[in-house]
C-alpha cells in the first residue's frame, strides 16, 4: 500500500494531524517526518518489527545500525542512557532542543534490536514543534535515522514532495512540515564527559561548553 503524504503547520501543528500520525506509529508503520536538520525515517522505539522494516528501507542490519532515539525533552534520557553526570546534564540542558546527536552508554532498559544489547545509543531532541508533539502524544522515543546521504549532498532530502515521490512505497507516511535543511547534526560523544565531535552538522557545541 503506498504511504499517505500528511501536511502539517510547522509552528502550529493541528492535534487531529499530529494523531493520524501517532495512529501509524502504533501500528508499527514507518514514517518520514521534519526535524530541525533533515528529514528522518521513524518508528516507535518498542515496536521490534517496524526497527527491522526501518533497517531494511536504509540497508542497515538491526544489531548493527546506529539509530538515534528522539525524545520530547530530557526527562525521557535516562530512561536509556546510562552515566549521565551532572556536568553533562547541565550542558545538554543548554543545548536541548537543538541540532545535536548526543552518544551515551546503554541503559539496561534501552531496547534490544537483532536480539543484540547496544553498548551505546544516540539521543536527540530536536528543535522542532511536529517531531517533538508526535514524541508526546506517542508517549514514548521515536526510533530515527536520517534520509541524508552522508556521501552525496541530495536535494531531495530537503523537499517534502519528493521525499514522498521516493519513498511512496517503502514507508506508510511522509509527513510534510515544510522544506527541510540538507545539513545533518552535529554528533557528540559524551561516554567520556569529553564531549568529543564525531561528525560535525548543524550545532556548534563548543558554545554550550
Amino acid at each position: 500500500m503506498a504511504a499517505t503524504l500528511l501536511r502539517i503547520h510547522p509552528d502550529n501543528p493541528p492535534q487531529n494531524r499530529l494523531l493520524q500520525a501517532v495512529e501509524v506509529l502504533r501500528k508499527g508503520g514507518v514514517i518520514i517526518y521534519p526535524t530541525d536538520t533533515v528529514y528522518g525515517l521513524g518508528c516507535d522505539i518498542h515496536n521490534a518489527k517496524a526497527v527491522e522494516k526501518l533497517c531494511r528501507i536504509k540497508g542497515l542490519h538491526p544489531d548493527k545500525a546506529n539509530l538515534s532515539f528522539i525524545c520530547a525533552d530530557l526527562s525521557h534520557i535516562s530512561d536509556y542512557a546510562h552515566g549521565i553526570t551532572t556536568p553533562v546534564y547541565k550542558v545538554l540542558k543548554k543545548a536541548l532542543p537543538g541540532p545535536f546527536t548526543f552518544i551515551f552508554e546503554a541503559s539496561a532498559k534501552a531496547p534490544r534490536y537483532g536480539g543484540v544489547k547496544r553498548k551505546t545509543v544516540g539521543i536527540r531532541v530536536p528543535d522542532n514543534l511536529i517531531c517533538t508533539s508526535l514524541v508526546r502524544e506517542l508517549g514514548n522515543p521515536i526510533v530515527s535515522t536520517s534520509i541524508h546521504d552522508d556521501d552525496t549532498l541530495i536535494e531531495y532530502s530537503t523537499d517534502p514532495d519528493l521525499i514522498f515521490e521516493k519513498y511512496r512505497s517503502l514507508v506508510d507516511m511522509v509527513i510534510d512540515g515544510g522544506f527541510g535543511n540538507n545539513v545533518a547534526s552535529t554528533v557528540v560523544d559524551c561516554t567520556n564527559e569529553d564531549f568529543d565531535i564525531i561528525r560535525q552538522g548543524a550545532g556548534e557545541i563548543e558554545q554550550y561548553l
